[in-house]
């Protein structure tokens, strides 16, 4: 069977264990068969892995990788909470990037996670999205990207 993870394994890639909250939120919200996934930073075993303003004192590209990895922590924060990404479709997809005002290329920032989501689920991995630049973010994060999915049972998936 080709999972959600066995697909990201091929790819070299693997799911974190999912960040703890470290302010007053829920990571994850469930409203019907709806879940919510707070937005997530470009952390790696505990630590931020990009920090920075984008094309001041981080380049594009690494930027696309932190849009990455902060869906691999979207995904961290879905398994936990469902047990399985199986059954997932995304609906929306909202990205945050920390750059300059002359700053243009936000959208191709946020392919990072887009080109992901759909490697892993697939068609159902088309979503809407936003990608906005900004002047800062939570700890000097580069990028921060949030979530909606909708699951097939949502009964069956309830916490």
């Amino acid at each position: 069977m080709n999972t959600v993870e066995a697909r990201l394994c091929d790819r070299g890639l693997e799911i974190p264990a999912p960040a703890p909250s470290s302010a007053s939120y829920v990571p994850v919200l469930q409203v019907g068969n709806l879940i919510y996934v707070s937005g997530q930073l470009p952390m790696r075993d505990g630590k931020l892995a990009f920090q920075g303003v984008v094309e001041w004192n981080l380049g594009t590209e690494d930027a696309r990788k932190a849009a990455e990895l902060c869906l691999l922590n979207i995904f961290g924060q879905l398994k936990a909470y469902l047990g399985s990404l199986e059954g997932l479709r995304c609906v929306r997809l909202g990205g945050f990037v920390q750059s300059r005002s002359s700053f243009r290329e936000h959208a191709s920032v946020l392919n990072g996670a887009s080109d992901l989501l759909i490697f892993a689920l697939g068609d159902r991995g088309k979503h809407v999205r936003a990608a906005v630049g900004c002047s800062s973010l939570p700890l000097n994060a580069a990028v921060e990207v949030e979530a909606i999915f909708q699951i097939d049972d949502p009964g069956h998936l309830a916490h």
